[in-house]
């Protein structure tokens, strides 16, 4: 241990000398909560190799805090006895191109001792990950980040919540229209700048369907890197909105009855560098171990929407028709099945994929990445096999169609969702007590919080929080 924190502090004084040549004097140390609010410690830059090699301190009941701060508790935390460390992830810091003088990175959580702390959702990504590779599995990840962007009236600032009760749009263009790129050419060009300079690879950036959004999609990675990278790609999106005058949201209903913000999560499956998604003889071009990797999510998609759809407000974006995916089956290009296969093109050798669209950015996106790949791969456990694909929009079909087929609503309510989290033996094995028992208590409290509340009520509150 103590040869680990004299490396780990050797590392970091050569990153702190680093980053302060170019400016830097800050460095904001994150870590995502069950409610997917990204937290922050920051320490001046000269301290880096002490957070390093000591960690910074942070207590354990942020894993029971709810979106709107609210403390709730579980069998394991709550309270305010305990203390933790954060350790920053020194492969990941990054100098904030909007935010100068500023860096970030990631954080790993162990308490006191040096033990990694259970409910840890970076770590839980990390576990899922190895195990994934003992099976011989690479996966590759992605995120699909939408926002919407709003103008504060004139004479206040960007960050004044007062200032939003009139929201303004930045841009009066058709939905996926140029003429949204246009009114807001200096801002988009800046953010896909911010990112690149930030090693982000931007595949592609437009407007989307909702008044003032946008969305962002980012190269695959690793799972975890997947996860730090879409931290880092809200943080700043939303620090080059401020700059501009503007305010971002990532909340999954900005405002009841339009068409909300997802956060699509995209899974590439590879053996031995090889995809699994390529493979000519098989049915829909996938080898047997994607095919049950994909069975297993596809029925674990009532509990994962726990995860990858943690708050009230995510249930007012997954409406049927509105290419949500609200209903449990899959398709081959279907933007309206909840789990999607992507073909790619016939000859790219790494393409093909597929795509979750349920989940949204309120999730927190080590748990969400960590939970598919555990559902993936209780699925190859099983031998789970795909039913036949759908094709079309099921809620356009009648009730007793889409009973023929076997096409089932996927949880309407948090509640529900969260019921068929709490029962999920496989998700509980893989996130282990303390985890999985705090993110069920604050999914409960989100409930609590929000019972007898009108939908409009629900977005409002929710608004900024994400």
């Amino acid at each position: 241990m103590a040869s680990r924190a004299a490396e780990q502090r050797e590392e970091a004084r050569q990153s702190a000398a680093r980053l302060e040549a170019e400016g830097v004097r800050n460095v904001a140390l994150t870590w995502v909560d069950n409610a997917g609010v990204a937290r922050v410690k920051t320490v001046p830059a000269q301290r880096l190799p002490e957070a390093a090699a000591r960690g910074v301190g942070m207590s354990p009941v942020f894993d029971v805090f709810t979106s709107d701060d609210a403390i709730t508790e579980s069998d394991h935390l709550g309270g305010p006895d305990g203390d933790l460390r954060l350790f920053p992830a020194l492969d990941r810091l990054t100098a904030l191109a909007g935010q100068p003088g500023w860096a970030w990175a990631p954080a790993d959580r162990y308490d006191q001792l040096g033990a990694p702390h259970p409910a840890c959702q970076r770590q839980f990504a990390r576990r899922m990950t190895e195990r994934a590779a003992e099976a011989g599995l690479e996966l590759r990840m992605g995120f699909e980040t939408e926002w919407i962007v709003t103008r504060a009236p004139e004479g206040h600032h960007p960050a004044a919540a007062d200032a939003y009760e009139t929201l303004d749009y930045p841009c009066a263009g058709p939905a996926y229209g140029m003429t949204r790129v246009v009114e807001l050419s200096d801002y988009l060009r800046d953010v896909t700048e911010a990112l690149t300079v930030q090693g982000i690879e931007v595949l592609q950036l437009h407007p989307e369907y909702a008044p003032g959004q946008f969305e962002v999609t980012t190269a695959p990675g690793d799972p975890v890197r997947a996860a730090d990278d879409v931290v880092l790609v809200r943080e700043t999106v939303r620090a080059i909105s401020a700059r501009h005058g503007l305010r971002a949201s990532f909340a999954p209903s900005f405002v009841a009855g339009q068409v909300g913000n997802g956060c699509h999560l995209h899974l590439g499956l590879y053996r031995d560098g090889t995809s699994l998604h390529r493979t000519p003889e098989a049915a829909w071009g996938l080898a047997p171990d994607a095919v049950s990797f994909l069975g297993g999510v596809l029925n674990a998609l009532p509990a994962l929407l726990a995860i990858g759809c943690p708050s009230p407000a995510s249930y007012l974006r997954l409406q049927p028709s509105r290419w949500a995916g609200v209903y449990q089956c899959w398709g081959v290009e279907n933007r309206e099945a909840a789990l999607r296969l992507i073909t790619g093109a016939p000859d790219d050798p790494d393409g093909g994929h597929a795509e979750v669209k349920t989940f949204d950015a309120a999730a927190n996106p080590y748990l969400a990445v960590g939970a598919v790949i555990a559902a993936g791969l209780h699925g190859i456990e099983c031998a789970t096999q795909l039913p036949e694909p759908q094709t079309g929009d099921p809620g356009v079909l009648g009730v007793r169609e889409r009973a023929r087929r076997g096409i089932v609503r996927l949880p309407a309510t948090l509640t529900e969702a969260t019921d068929r989290l709490e029962k999920s033996a496989p998700l509980y094995e893989a996130m282990g007590g303390v985890l999985h028992g705090a993110v069920l208590a604050v999914r409960r409290a989100e409930e609590a919080h929000f019972a007898g509340s009108e939908a409009e009520d629900i977005a409002a509150a929710t608004r900024w929080r994400w």
